[in-house]
């Protein structure tokens, strides 16, 4: 026989209505309570009725998280951050991307139909503007990256100007001088390359340095390749040249793969910095010096938000801005 609701309240010695409280993530309730409620679903075997709760509650207990690429290391790591969290809040994720395709992501907003429906949606978006949101969200929303939307949205990011400018100030402090800069972008799409070059930019401004336009390297895809092809065309420039920030780890690793084949040494000759802190940069070869955002946070405060707004705890639309740290590796000289 199947174990209801009323068979784990018995046994936790609480009521029904604090185990559906428990199994449906609501934050209001005591720590010590939903423990001795999760012992009890834990020693039952119980297992919620999907089908039944969707059609008791309106409520399907899906999240939905929509990402540019799944492909790309950062979004794949972050999404697994999304899921443990939304997991340990009693939700399943449904993943999507919208590889920056503006009918994609206005047609995961809106919830069209023919698509899975789902109980809120944490959205990275590329292309959709202030004017989208509230005249085509469906559901209770988050956003997540660098694309700035006035709305009544929760919009979860880090100061991308900062964490460059502090990338690029680490390379000033090391002694560099000639900077290049991979990832450049002149697209709608790309607010947080435009972000990343504003804060290189006003590194190099203070120390009295410039950047030389041929070393602002433009990409519209940020992969390994296309890292590698920007820096065999800043080798090829002739330009002096003593290090490279990356827009992203990706293309980092790329690149340091080109300067490795013309023998040009790491860090030596060329110093190189990344963005993301995906896990290939601890293991590349030197391992990558790169801006580590707080994935975890990002993913946690996401969750969290989603599920407050989903039980009407959520409040009003909130700009949280999440921490970062600058991981010094070998590929800048090591601690």
């Amino acid at each position: 026989m199947a174990v209801n609701l009323k068979q784990v309240a018995e046994m936790s010695g609480v009521s029904v209505r604090t185990v559906s409280n428990v199994v449906n993530g609501f934050h209001y309730v005591a720590p010590e309570t939903r423990q001795r409620v999760q012992r009890a679903i834990d020693a039952l075997g119980y297992r919620p009725n999907a089908a039944a709760r969707s059609l008791r509650t309106g409520r399907t207990g899906l999240l939905a998280l929509v990402v540019p690429a799944l492909d790309q290391p950062y979004f794949a790591e972050l999404a697994r951050a999304v899921v443990r969290h939304a997991t340990a809040a009693g939700y399943t994720v449904v993943l999507d991307q919208t590889d920056a395709d503006r009918d994609r992501e206005l047609d995961l907003l809106s919830g069209q139909p023919g698509r899975t429906m789902f109980d809120g949606l944490i959205l990275n978006p590329l292309t959709l503007t202030s004017a989208d949101i509230p005249e085509h969200a469906a559901r209770p929303i988050v956003l997540l990256g660098e694309r700035a939307i006035a709305s009544s949205a929760d919009h979860v990011h880090i100061d991308n100007v900062a964490a460059a400018r502090t990338a690029t100030e680490h390379l000033i402090a090391r002694g560099r001088r000639h900077v290049a800069v991979i990832g450049t972008q002149d697209i709608p799409s790309g607010q947080s390359a435009r972000l990343r070059l504003q804060g290189a930019m006003l590194a190099l401004a203070e120390a009295g340095l410039t950047a030389h336009p041929d070393l602002l390297r433009p990409s519209d895809t940020y992969t390994r390749a296309a890292g590698y092809r920007a820096m065999q065309e800043i080798l090829d420039l002739g330009r002096p040249v003593d290090a490279v920030f990356c827009f992203n780890d990706t293309m980092a690793i790329g690149a340091m793969r080109a300067l490795r084949e013309r023998s040009v040494r790491i860090p030596e000759d060329v110093a190189v910095v990344g963005f993301d802190d995906i896990e290939e940069g601890q293991f590349s070869a030197p391992t990558l010096t790169t801006v580590r955002p707080d994935k975890d946070a990002i993913a946690r405060i996401a969750v969290e938000r989603r599920v407050a707004r989903i039980s009407g705890q959520g409040g009003d639309g909130q700009e949280i801005e999440v921490g970062y740290d600058l991981v010094v590796r070998d590929s800048t000289g090591g601690a």
